[in-house]
Formats: C-alpha cells, structure tokens, sequence
C-alpha cells in the first residue's frame, strides 16, 4: 500500500504538471484556456499535499526525499520529517580579561591580585531526541587544559504525572541563578550565595510542570562526583552518601508573552558530606581572583541548605534576588553545634534598546535574549543592557570564622546578535577577614562570548 500511494503521489504530480502546462499551450475550439489564477489553485493543491507530514514521510520512506532536513535556529539542528529524530550541536566560547587594584589588607592576608586572562569556558556538546520521547545530551568542558564531564544524561519524557525521569551527571535542581545557564546569566559571575549551590553530581530526578506551565516542580536524589561523573565518597562510599535536592516554581503573573511576569520558587537540599568533612570557600564574583573567604574543612555528617526566589520583569526592567541558608551537622556524634552560614543577593538590569528578558516557563528560569536588530554597521546596534547586583556571603559561626564578603557589582552587556555577547563587569569588594575588617578590592572585568 505505501508503495502504490508513493506511486499516486508521483502520477497526481506529474499529471497536475502537464495539465497546467497543456492549459497554456492548447489554445483550440473545444477547449477553454485556464486562467493564471485556476493555474495557481492547482499548484497549491499539489504543494499542499506534498507538504503533508504523512505524505513526505512516505517519499522519504522510499527515498525520493531526505528523511532529515538541516537548518540553523540559533544553532545546527538535524531533524528527521516524522519528528522522532532531533539532533543538535552546539557549543560556547567565553574568553575573560581581568585586571585588579586591591589594598594592603588584600596583599598581606589573601594575596596580591595578578591581571590576567583566561577561557572561562570552552564547551561543545550535542543533544537531541531519539523516537520521539527518549532525549539525551552529552557536553564536555575543555577550558582549563584537559576534557571534564558537564552534563552527561539521559531521559525518558512525557511519562503520565511524573513528566520526565532523567539519569546521569548534570545539575542538582537547585536554584534560579544556578539553573539559569552561564549562556544567559546577566553577570560574568553568579552571586555569592552561588557557593552553597550543590551544581553537577550523577543522579537521577523527576521533573514536570503544571497547571498550563504556570508551577514547575522537580526532585532528584545523587552521588557526589567528581568531573567525570564517578563517586568521589571517600571513606563512605559504601555507607550510602547519598543526597537530595528539589525545587518548586510558581508564576503567579504572567502577560503579553513574558513581557510582564513575577516568579517565586523555593529549593532544598540535603547534601551528606563525603569523607566527613564540609568546606565552604568563595572569591569575589571574578574567577580570576583569589578565594577572599574560607571556612576550612570541618567535621559533618550532612548539610540543609535552603533557599527562596523571586524574580520580575516589567518590559525592559527586571528584578531578581535570592536568599540561601546552609545548617550543618558537624559533630559526628550528635553532641554539638550546628554552623549556620548564609548568603543572599538582589540584582536590577535595564535594557536600552527595549528587549526583555526571556522566560521558560517549562523548567523556570530564564533563556536567551534575541536583540530587536542585529549588530550591523549602520542598520543595528544589537541589544545593550545596564545591570547592578548586590551581594553578600556570612561564613562566620560562633566556632568557624571563615570571614564575611560583600560585592557590588555594576556591568553592561552588549548582545551583538542572540549568539553573541560582550560582557563588562565592574566589582567591588569588601572583606571582613582574620584580624581586619575592611579588606578591599576593586576588579574589572571583560567577556568575549559566542555560542551556538
């Protein structure tokens, strides 16, 4: 049957091609000349049907088509006609400048600051969709002078009530800034509550959205793993180790497509420490510069980290904080104090040219920003827009004092197209550290960004 209706598609072709053409050529008594616009009515019947999903996939079936069709959307997708087969490559390159200007109190306790420059990241990865409800992504990090596991994964989706059952290395549900891909984050650095997140370990998570993708929701229990997604346990890797994260998000408003729009969301996680140790540490929002806070490694058992969201965005305005809360059991023995350390941070972004920031309300967070006009001398100036972020990190208890940080941060991004980015990142740094208070920094910063 799919022989003989490949065969009726090739004759109602042909035929509809040479009536056409006898419509003009004959011009005798008994028939009548088809008018041009008679001509169109049947061109368009047969480019209908041939456009039919059913029909091209039987064509391609018996090769008088190709099966995939290749095409750019921001990046190279191969898909096949039927729709079970998506694939796509893609990639980021991230070259960072900084230079530094810190205080004597910087010099003697941390270290003098160097200037310099690196790949902040370099990634290539490809992922996509195999008969129609199996998806799968393999990405794989070359910055810093060898090849480290990002995400590593495989799915089920569109499973009744649950959605999707993913298993393998990738990141913890955890977070807004922490979801929110480094391709689309406002700033070159997340905040510096960003150091309690859990990020990538191997696992498996649930995760769906509901009510007309108005509330999102997603859980996964995972192994601590180093950068190849193995367990890295310790001592304890056969005593279990294993812990949980999960996260919930809310649009309690949304209009005109995402331009007007209010998000909550709230995260836990339940991290068992490996090796009974736990270590909290973090540098000012630059890579490049020295670690300015550090807990040390300290005895735990397991660590509670919580932590609320909310964001907005009103046209070109847009509004974000988050605030995290880490409790830790440190004493093996159940007989002593709990560390509680805490971070949080709160950023504004105005776009000058009139785009807005871009939602998903699939998984809630944030995506990519497609300027109004390309960069273009003469006929574009792409998307420019101005951010300021305030950030602070507490890693002092009563028994660790690990020092406390706090950053301001203004920049600008200039999106030359959606697949590039220029990023410029001014930071300030305040330290409260061993026998001095007020440790400062100032660190400029630069990003030469292309994806695809």
């Amino acid at each position: 049957m799919k022989v003989i209706r490949v065969f009726f598609v090739s004759v109602v072709f042909v035929f509809g091609l040479a009536i056409s053409y006898m419509a003009f050529a004959l011009n005798d008594s008994k028939a009548q000349e088809v008018s041009f616009e008679e001509q169109k009515k049947i061109e368009k019947i047969i480019h209908d049907y041939l456009l039919r999903e059913d029909t091209r996939a039987e064509l391609a079936k018996a090769g008088l088509i190709s099966n995939f069709s290749i095409s750019w959307n921001k990046g190279l997708r191969l898909n096949s006609e039927d729709g079970n087969f998506k694939l796509k490559f893609g990639g980021r390159i991230m070259n960072d400048w900084g230079w530094f200007n810190e205080d004597n109190d910087v010099r003697e306790h941390i270290g003098d600051q160097v200037d310099g420059t690196e790949f902040r990241r370099a990634r290539f990865y490809t992922a996509g969709t195999i008969y129609g409800n199996i998806g799968f992504k393999a990405q794989y990090e070359f910055a810093g002078g060898d090849v480290d596991f990002k995400d590593l994964y495989i799915n089920i989706q569109r499973l009744p009530y649950v959605g999707k059952f993913q298993a393998g290395h990738f990141k913890e549900p955890f977070g807004l800034e922490e979801s929110d891909s480094s391709k689309y984050m406002q700033f070159m650095e997340r905040g510096l509550n960003n150091v309690f997140a859990p990020g990538r370990n191997t696992g498996f998570m649930l995760a769906n959205h509901f009510m007309g993708k108005r509330l999102t929701a997603a859980a996964g229990m995972f192994r601590n793993s180093d950068d190849f997604g193995d367990d890295n346990g310790g001592d304890r890797a056969d005593e279990g180790g294993y812990s949980f994260s999960g996260r919930v998000t809310g649009l309690p408003y949304y209009e005109n497509g995402g331009k007007k729009l209010i998000h909550t969301g709230f995260s836990y996680s339940h991290q068992n420490a490996h090796g009974d140790e736990v270590r909290y540490r973090a540098k000012p929002e630059m890579h490049m510069a020295d670690r300015f806070v550090d807990t040390g490694s300290f005895a735990a058992k397991h660590s509670n980290i919580y932590n609320p969201e909310l964001a907005a965005v009103y046209g070109s305005f847009s509004f974000q904080t988050e605030y995290t809360f880490a409790n830790v059991g440190s004493d093996l023995d159940d007989a002593g104090d709990s560390p509680e350390f805490s971070g949080w941070y709160a950023y504004g972004s105005y776009f000058l040219t009139g785009e807005h920031r871009k939602y998903k309300k699939k998984s809630g967070k944030f995506g990519r920003i497609k300027p109004h006009r390309n960069f273009d001398l003469g006929n574009g100036i792409g998307a420019i827009e101005l951010t300021a972020r305030y950030s602070e990190l507490d890693l002092n208890d009563e028994t660790i004092q690990g020092g406390r940080l706090a950053d301001t941060t203004l920049g600008v991004n200039w999106y030359l197209n959606p697949n590039t980015r220029i990023m410029f990142n001014y930071v300030h740094a305040d330290a409260d550290i061993e026998e001095t208070d007020d440790a400062n920094a100032d660190l400029f910063a630069m990003r030469f960004q292309i994806d695809f």
